[in-house]
């Protein structure tokens, strides 16, 4: 199975092994990746922040450099969303809205792809830690996904599960949100790190990088002895 990898701006830029585990995960399962080297921003934070025209001058690119992909799989359910929302974004260019549905068609967040595409729920993963996840707002009020990385953890060979406490509580990060609400964002963020700290954890675990990011800086700042890592990052461990 052909698969090209839409690697994400906060993977590229900060969080390369990610990117690296989820290709080496992804060849373990079977699948051939590759990377379309024309691709940018999804065009996310311009879009969020209102200003439709320049996103949809990165949206134009991403279609244009996945066009000729079988699938397209990301390790971030937040930027899968936001190709599913090219199509109601392009409605109105007929040249375009086509295109971006095709797109949004073969798009598939990592752990949907592994369990609802490929029907695998154990990669054979083994990762000796006590360790909690927090669920990412786009990933599961919007993309719809929240099952497929509790199917792929419970089978991760020596990791101990605890569910953590307000789950469903964002973390504050909201792509541009943490920046024009700073005060209100650490505010959340400190309660985030409060319900982990309750489940006694080695590990956070996630889907999405900007959430990591978020959790994991507060984390460092507060000096807390907790591990963060992406669900690829768990499932490559062996």
């Amino acid at each position: 199975m052909k698969v090209s990898l839409f690697v994400t701006c906060l993977v590229d830029m900060f969080q390369t092994n990610v990117g690296k585990a989820t290709v080496e995960l992804l060849e373990r399962l079977g699948c051939e990746v590759d990377f379309p080297e024309r691709q940018t921003c999804c065009g996310q934070p311009a879009y969020n922040s209102g200003y439709v025209k320049d996103a949809k001058k990165a949206m134009k690119q991403m279609i244009e450099a996945f066009e000729q992909s079988d699938y397209v799989v990301s390790p971030s359910g937040s930027c899968a969303f936001m190709f599913k929302e090219y199509p109601h974004i392009f409605q109105d260019e007929p040249d375009w809205v086509e295109k971006a549905q095709r797109l949004a068609n073969k798009t598939y967040e990592l752990t949907d792809f592994i369990v609802h595409v490929l029907k695998i729920e154990d990669v054979g993963a083994h990762l000796e830690k006590k360790a909690t996840y927090h669920t990412s707002c786009h990933m599961t009020r919007l993309l719809g996904v929240s099952d497929a990385p509790m199917k792929l953890l419970s089978h991760v060979k020596g990791l101990e599960f605890i569910p953590l406490p307000n789950k469903y509580n964002c973390c504050g990060f909201g792509g541009t949100f943490s920046v024009k609400m700073s005060q209100i964002s650490e505010q959340m963020v400190d309660e985030k790190v409060a319900c982990i700290e309750e489940t006694a954890a080695d590990v956070l675990i996630g889907a999405d990088c900007g959430c990591l990011m978020n959790i994991g800086g507060r984390i460092e700042r507060k000096g807390k002895p907790i591990q963060v890592m992406h669900i690829a990052e768990v499932l490559n461990s062996r």
